[in-house]
Formats: structure tokens, sequence, C-alpha cells
């Protein structure tokens, strides 16, 4: 980033932004907390309601999940408050939030974000 300006933000003053995904059929729940225009690098708070999980995919960059509340399940298992989830670039992967709660994670790509359903 060619800013160098700390950047502090109140996330609880923050809106969740509903965005509504034609795949699961359900809408998942994400604050934007900051981008670099140069990279691509996104990091966000993302929440999935209870039992929705994102279905086969795959993405061009590496991401992280940091979990804050509930239960993170993936393909390869599931994760609880305090864990953090690496999933290489080009995994094929499912994640989401197990049946008994909502899940809350700080999600963080190295470059820029796009999603591909297999």
């Amino acid at each position: 980033m060619t800013n160098q300006s700390l950047v502090a933000i109140d996330t609880n003053s923050m809106p969740w932004e509903e965005r509504f995904n034609e795949k699961i059929g359900r809408a998942l729940y994400r604050k934007n907390l900051i981008e670099d225009p140069e990279t691509g690098m996104e990091v966000r708070l993302v929440r999935y309601p209870a039992g929705v999980i994102n279905p086969r995919h795959t993405h061009p960059c590496a991401h992280g999940m940091f979990v804050l509340e509930g239960t993170l399940v993936t393909h390869a298992g599931s994760y609880g408050p305090g864990s953090f989830v690496w999933f290489p670039e080009g995994t094929t992967m499912e994640h989401g939030a197990s049946a008994s709660g909502d899940v809350t994670v700080v999600f963080i790509t190295n470059k820029r974000f796009e999603i591909h359903y297999n």
C-alpha cells in the first residue's frame, strides 16, 4: 500500500452487508475492512448462517479464516473459536457454518478474490 497511515475501524458500528449467493440459495454476510488496490489483498468479517455451507469451489487466491464465533465446517474438518485455517490457492474446498449456529470469521486473501464453483 502506498498510503502508510494507520487504519482503525470500529466493526461494532458497521452494519452487516447481506450478499445473496445464487449457488447456495441463501445470503452470507460481510463487513469489508480493508483492500489493497495494488495487490487485491482483502480483509473482511464474514458470517455464515447456521447450516449454510459454500459447496465445492476454488479461488485463484489463497485465503485464511480466523474463527471468532461458532464452528467453521470445512471439507477437511471442523474448527472452533481461536482456530486459523489457511486454504492454499487453487484448493478445491467447502466451508461454512455448523448446523448448531452461525460462524463468524476474519477472512483474509493474499490477492484479488474470485470464486469458481466446480
